[in-house]
């Protein structure tokens, strides 16, 4: 048998301290993420809502600046002699060697992972040196916190209603509720009839930390009677705005499509105080079994553990399949290259080295786009996209064409080493059915509904976005997709700017019939000037579409509408964006905000 080429004593000095640097690098970083999210139950308590949104922002960088301040601590006390292949060996085993107690060791591999390859080329390093699996193992691991992980409630000892209330008072927040005695009424009634047939072992099973996101705090457990299992989440809102709003229980979420619907690939990352997160992740796993531990570690704000469970998925997949890598379907891209394998469901999206009129961008500036994406909430609307460089892809899986293709649209980006092609820079989006297709088939198929339904869909999307600050910029339909459950995502950032940045302007009357008949705009058009009146021109062509687009969001078509939006916003208004169906939240909700909520939403 073959052993590994590793020292039989651990000796070195440097391996060691590197270890450790690395180490206590991770444990600063996690030690400022779980501050930023205990400091979000005090945003939410005091209705903070601007400073919770620019604190969950901020911690979203917190893992680069860490892991660039240990590269700089390396490179800073070693010469790059130090740092042979030996050391970096040794210093691999010593990090599993601190790692035997560690509350959070999947989260501290992937840093040491983050290290090592900001330090090094990848012809310089092999997988010796990271963690290509992980190492130690997370099942069992538990809090040493007086918390635990998860609470457990017994309705049969004091009964149901007792058992409610016990449950939300034991989150203590610091604002009281204005009626909770009603509110836990609705619950029992949304509820009770799971346990209509009490079984022994009835019970309630709540996660400990409140999860918070935007303006609400989520109470996420499920119920278990004999061999049933109901998932459910109660949302915790503010019934008015100001310091001196008192709280409520908005709804009840019950089941795994609800439940599915707010930990979606589309919305931004909660705030969760969790010592140990593969706990969440392993509980979270028994309520929604079909989510992939990669895309709840993201939920949990945990976006590089996210990354890394991805990779290692997709690796497995790669071994386990054998279809070709292809063109994804739908109009091609300015800017961007789509490519699909058609048994996985994501696509990789390359930016492109030249981009044909009237394209003006540079790569930078499309990197900046999906940036400010990665840092804002997406309220539900905007596919999150995995970063990634210098990724080897296996050369036979590509046919000719494809990679010819790539090498003529992104040659910066694009190298065979070997039986490898490498890309250097790429992101990867969950796939959806490009919405300008989805239309075509439904009008194809004579199926009305299911048009109205897009196009209803589609705007709700533009106003869910606007109420989160977004203009997407191209709002044609191919920029938007349509997700399995029949919900409508924008995906192509390269043209989204902020709603505050642009101005809403309505065309000034024509002078005179020259000017209606002029090739160009009598008027002056600057930069940031956007005119909603406009948009019916390239989006209505379609006398139907137009028909169900006048019905349910004629209003985008005014200036008036989006300046409205944007005053708001100046004004510092954060509007609610719900996710989930205006139609089961409690009849005693507060009013709607003067943005238009969506219609009737799908679950995803």
């Amino acid at each position: 048998m073959i052993q590994p080429a590793f020292p039989k004593l651990l000796s070195s000095q440097i391996a060691f301290d590197i270890a450790r640097t690395i180490l206590d690098g991770f444990d600063k970083h996690y030690h400022l993420f779980r501050q930023a999210s205990r400091d979000a139950r005090g945003y939410f308590e005091r209705g903070e809502w601007v400073a919770a949104q620019q604190a969950a922002r901020e911690r979203i960088g917190f893992y680069d600046r860490r892991v660039q301040e240990c590269v700089q601590l390396l490179e800073d006390d070693y010469v790059p002699e130090d740092l042979t292949d030996e050391v970096w060996r040794e210093a691999k085993l010593h990090y599993i060697g601190l790692l035997t107690l560690h509350k959070r060791p999947e989260l501290a591999e992937t840093f040491f992972n983050s290290v090592c390859c900001n330090m090094l080329h990848r012809r310089y390093f092999n997988n010796e040196f990271i963690f290509v699996r992980p190492v130690v193992s997370t099942e069992y691991i538990d809090t040493d916190e007086p918390a635990p992980t998860y609470r457990v409630h017994y309705p049969q000892a004091d009964g149901m209603r007792v058992t409610l209330q016990r449950i939300v008072a034991d989150f203590g927040f610091a604002t009281p509720f204005a009626h909770l005695a009603r509110d836990i009424a609705q619950v029992e009634e949304r509820l009770g009839s799971f346990f209509d047939d009490m079984a022994p072992n009835a019970q309630f099973q709540v996660l400990s930390s409140p999860f918070f996101r935007n303006k609400a705090a989520y109470l996420v457990g499920k119920a278990v009677n004999g061999d049933s299992e109901l998932p459910f989440v109660m949302p915790i809102l503010h019934d008015h705005a100001g310091p001196h709003g008192r709280l409520l229980i908005d709804t009840v979420l019950t089941g795994r499509e609800q439940v599915e619907a707010l930990f979606s690939f589309t919305r931004a990352y909660f705030m969760v105080d969790m010592e140990v997160p593969s706990a969440y992740v392993q509980f979270l796993r028994t309520l929604l079994p079909r989510k992939p531990r990669s895309e709840l570690y993201t939920v949990l704000g945990l976006q590089k553990q996210g990354k890394t469970a991805f990779y290692r998925d997709f690796l497995q997949h790669l071994k386990h399949s054998s279809d070709l890598f292809e063109t994804a379907p739908g109009i091609r891209g300015l800017v961007m290259l789509v490519f699909a394998l058609p048994s996985f469901p994501y696509v990789f999206k390359v930016i492109k080295d030249f981009y044909p009129p009237p394209k003006e961008t540079t790569r930078a500036q499309v990197k900046e786009k999906y940036l400010l994406v990665k840092h804002h909430d997406r309220v539900g609307r905007m596919a999150d996209t995995l970063e990634y460089s210098n990724v080897a892809f296996p050369r036979a899986r590509f046919s000719e064409a494809l990679v010819a293709e790539l090498k003529h649209h992104a040659a910066s980006l694009v190298e065979e080493e070997g039986d490898q092609l490498i890309i250097r820079h790429l992101y990867i989006e969950r796939r959806m059915t490009p919405l300008n297709l989805w239309l075509a088939q439904a009008g194809q198929n004579g199926n009305d509904a299911d048009v109205e339904h897009g196009i209803a869909e589609y705007g709700n999307a533009i106003r869910d976005l606007v109420a989160a600050n977004i203009f997407p910029g191209d709002l044609l339909y191919k920029n938007f997709g349509v997700t399995r459950h029949r919900r409508v995502v924008f995906y192509d950032y390269d043209e989204i700017e902020t709603i505050t940045d642009c101005n809403f302007r309505a065309i000034p009357a024509a002078r005179n019939e020259e000017d209606e008949m002029a090739a160009e705009p009598w008027y002056p058009v600057a930069k940031h000037d956007v005119f909603p009146e406009q948009f019916g021109q390239f989006l209505l062509g379609n006398p139907n579409i137009r028909r169900h687009f006048l019905r349910h969001h004629a209003e985008l078509l005014t200036a008036q509408w989006w300046q409205a939006c944007k005053k708001r916003i100046l004004d510092g208004v954060v509007d609610d964006v719900f996710p989930y169906p205006q139609a089961i939240r409690f009849c005693y909700c507060a009013a709607p905000t003067t943005v238009p909520p969506s219609l009737e939403m799908k679950h995803e």
